[in-house]
């Protein structure tokens, strides 16, 4: 159904269904329209849109569609929505729209998002929007790419509002009032106090700087140990040092000491979400980058190498299987039970192996707490295992009306989760020494512990106790 003319003139407030998803009609409303070139009627219904929605309809635009609707928008098209959408349709996008266009969108970007857009294309476009850009502008920029990747100088906001320590809260409020709106950030909630070389002395709140007194010094209201980043550490290291300690800024420091810019929350929670997607990614053998706006082949490809390590595991568990093949046949209900022994022990090792990869990257795990953790992680495996044992030797010994079945079960399950437990905890621990991602490395040698010792040891209990040999 058609919006009517009173909803096409406030798509903002109709671009969301109940679930929170795009309208369906509307992405309809702006596909036609940018299909028919109708700039004005692009604009009716998407100038008021918010950034993060103005990035969602992107994403549910046809790929052919989304440069054009940048096109059709021209200059009132926030090009702050790009960073509202996946890397793989921002590339599309940046691929298709000419160097023009791209140079004009980045005169009103903050200069984080200006290096996450120059980042995105090729090194010989790259260049050629820097050299088209005014040349504070393009220092400011280059400066920032040549910051390691991931890291705080790629991150940073580099509008800054600073003051000599001699000037007062009163000059300072005068300053903001006398200043015009585009020659201070967009939103900033300090002012950096340095010394002439531009060394960080300290930071005043705005909060402590409109309570003070107008003829209080920066220097005697500033909070000299103020935390710092510096430019070269690592996104994630920044990350964690918001999380530690509940900030929403943090200035960011050359090696010299010398302020270059300042990280804000809303940076560094693109950077915290980006990281629990990777890790969730991870675990399942995902790649980190893929998104739902891949390409077909792209995908399957990257999937390939993980479940080709998964199928070589699996014949090391197929071999198990097939060493104790005249057992099996001598009694079927070791086939029928064996998979609830290693699935259970499965179960159990990717518990301990969710806990201990998230506490590795949220550095909770560490050298110094490394043994206590492992112990643990036996004992509860052991508890477990006691548990489950005695329940599935119970049933196993009724279902199949064979006593003997029952301490059989008991004593191989207790054995496979405390396998499952030792596993889960030691591999990721094991890989993260070796510098390897334990997210990646550690599901396939975990799940082959498991199916290894659990149908190994249930096998081998039931060989001896039944005398299958």
């Amino acid at each position: 159904m058609a919006l009517d003319q009173e909803e096409k003139t406030s798509g903002a407030e109709h671009f969301r269904e109940e679930d929170g998803g795009p309208d369906a009609d509307f992405v309809f409303e702006v596909e036609a329209a940018v299909a028919l070139g109708n700039s004005q009627r692009v604009h009716e219904l998407v100038e008021n849109l918010h950034e993060a929605d103005l990035g969602a309809l992107i994403e549910s635009l046809s790929h052919e569609a989304r440069p054009k609707l940048v096109e059709l928008m021209g200059a009132d098209f926030d090009f702050t929505a790009l960073m509202e959408i996946g890397d793989t349709t921002r590339e599309d996008i940046l691929e298709e729209l000419p160097v023009e266009t791209l140079v004009e969108g980045m005169r009103d970007l903050e200069s984080d998002d200006a290096v996450a857009l120059l980042e995105t294309l090729e090194p010989e476009e790259q260049a050629e929007v820097l050299q088209a850009l005014p040349a504070q502008e393009r220092t400011v920029l280059r400066r920032s790419l040549d910051y390691p990747e991931d890291s705080a100088g790629r991150l940073m906001q580099t509008t800054l509002v600073v003051a000599p320590p001699f000037w007062t809260a009163g000059k300072v409020l005068d300053f903001f009032r006398e200043t015009e709106a585009d020659n201070l950030p967009d939103s900033f909630f300090e002012v950096f106090v340095v010394d002439p070389a531009h060394h960080l002395l300290g930071t005043v709140f705005l909060d402590a700087l409109v309570r003070a007194k107008p003829s209080s010094r920066l220097e005697e209201i500033m909070q000299a140990d103020r935390r710092r980043v510096k430019a070269t550490e690592d996104g994630a290291e920044a990350a964690r040092l918001f999380e530690r300690y509940n900030l929403v800024s943090v200035p960011v420091v050359d090696e010299a000491d010398r302020l270059v810019g300042v990280l804000t929350i809303d940076d560094i929670v693109d950077v915290i979400q980006e990281q629990a997607s990777e890790e969730i990614l991870a675990l399942g053998g995902v790649n980190p980058e893929e998104e739902l706006t891949d390409s077909f082949w792209w995908i399957a490809r990257s999937r390939f190498s993980w479940l080709f390590v998964n199928m070589m595991t699996a014949f090391i568990t197929s071999s198990v299987l097939k060493a104790f093949q005249s057992e099996l046949e001598q009694m079927v209900a070791l086939a029928v039970l064996g998979p609830i022994v290693a699935g259970q022990g499965g179960n159990s090792a990717t518990q301990t192996m969710t806990v201990a990869v998230r506490a590795l990257a949220t550095r909770e795990l560490t050298r110094s707490n490394a043994l206590r953790i492992v112990l643990r992680e036996l004992a509860i495996g052991a508890v477990n295992g006691a548990a489950f044992g005695l329940v599935t030797g119970i049933v196993a010994a009724n279902w199949f009306q064979n006593v003997g079945l029952g301490p059989v079960m008991a004593l191989a399950m207790f054995t496979n989760l405390v396998a499952g437990a030792f596993g889960g905890i030691v591999v990721p621990l094991l890989a993260d020494k070796l510098e390897f991602d334990p997210a990646v490395a550690s599901g396939p040698f975990v799940t082959t512990i498991t199916d290894v010792v659990g149908y190994g040891a249930f096998l081998t209990i039931a060989t001896l106790w039944f005398h299958l040999r």
